[in-house]
């Protein structure tokens, strides 16, 4: 085995969700894993605060087959150097040194259907970070050196962090939206920390018109992100004034950032003709459905609504190298893993603008 030459210790601090079900996590010492066949130990240095973590946390999404166990190291945005190569990656595109990101999806199988298509990011035997699989709330974990991201040089470490998960993922969702350059995009939940990244990707990167909607206090993060209009949800008739500001027609698409079943509730009464809405963003407890997506209308004006649950490993590499352009910047503060707790209660009152990075090695 390939080993950096630095003492790797037999134990670590990471956070834990010590109550699932309830708001509570826990800072504890973890025996050091040793990599397998294929795998490549992680010195990481941060990680990103997902809504998802929040999700797992709590237990409260109805889609999950296992409620979350007592002991579940958390969190699907990491970044840090290889310490130490396991067995079989010889041949391997990374090698000790290098830094890199562990993603939400952390390991797939490349043999089903799914993975053969390109579409890995919803591999039928994936492993998630987080759940079920030891997460980025740590400062080392163990990654598939096949499917770890490289990070760009240039590229620093927290700001890497959020674009392991909301930035290919909103990346994702607008190639996937049917739109081309001077369409109209509506970003629903546009301030918080998909939505600032999804108003960047749209407005520098593919050269879209972008309608930002979020609470009212978020107004600033998503206009200095490149919204050429805001709409506060205090406003009455959001869908009216989306209408009003397109020419009377509607967005070409409605990215839903946000968790929020209201959010969705009238999401399709802003698309044009031939719209497409892109769901994004789960909403927690029993399943809801779209108040706005009524057949007939979907079949009156011919309009589409695809699901995007994250990227693929090329569509990870491809957002990095925007944001080692210059193009795309996170809105993020730093805090110390004790501090997840807290991040969590911010979150769970919807009071958070953009990102949370934890910084592991200060922990």
């Amino acid at each position: 085995m390939a080993t950096a030459d630095v003492e790797i210790p037999k134990t670590y601090k990471g956070a834990i969700y010590d109550k699932p079900g309830e708001l509570s996590t826990q800072v504890k010492e973890l025996d050091m894993p040793e990599p397998g066949p294929g795998q490549v130990l992680i010195n990481l240095t941060h990680s990103g605060v997902c809504h998802s973590d929040f999700g797992v946390m709590m237990s409260s999404w109805a889609g999950l087959p296992f409620p979350t166990q007592a002991g579940q190291v958390g969190g699907h945005e990491g970044v840090g150097k290889i310490v130490k190569m396991g067995s079989g990656t010889e041949r391997s595109p990374v090698k000790v040194g290098d830094r890199v990101g562990i993603k939400w999806v952390a390991s797939v199988c490349d043999a089903c259907p799914a993975c053969l298509a390109g579409h890995d990011g919803v591999c039928f035997n994936q492993q998630v970070s987080g759940y079920y699989f030891p997460g980025t709330f740590q400062q080392y974990a163990l990654g598939p050196a096949s499917y770890v991201t490289p990070i760009p040089e240039g590229l620093d470490s927290a700001a890497a962090a959020p674009l392991l998960c909301a930035g290919v993922t909103v990346y994702s969702a607008l190639r996937k939206s049917n739109t081309r350059s001077g369409n109209w995009v509506v970003v629903l939940g546009a301030g918080g920390g998909l939505g600032h990244l999804a108003v960047q990707f749209a407005s520098r990167c593919m050269g879209l018109r972008v309608i930002g909607i979020d609470a009212d206090a978020k107004k600033d993060i998503a206009e200095e992100s490149g919204a050429e209009h805001f709409i506060g949800l205090s406003e009455k008739e959001v869908s009216k004034k989306v209408m009003e500001l397109t020419g009377g027609l509607g967005a070409h698409a409605v990215l839903c950032v946000s968790a929020a079943n209201a959010a969705y509730a009238g999401s399709v009464d802003m698309l044009r003709f031939g719209g497409t809405l892109v769901c994004v963003g789960i909403p927690e407890g029993k399943p809801v459905p779209i108040a706005s997506a009524l057949p007939q209308f979907l079949i009156a004006k011919e309009l589409k609504i695809v699901g995007v649950a994250v990227g693929n490993r090329k569509e990870a590499i491809e957002t990095l190298e925007f944001a080692a352009r210059g193009l795309v910047k996170v809105h993020y503060r730093v805090e110390k893993l004790d501090k997840l707790t807290d991040v969590f209660k911010e979150m769970e009152s919807g009071q958070l603008k953009g990102r949370v990075v934890l910084d592991l090695s200060a922990s």
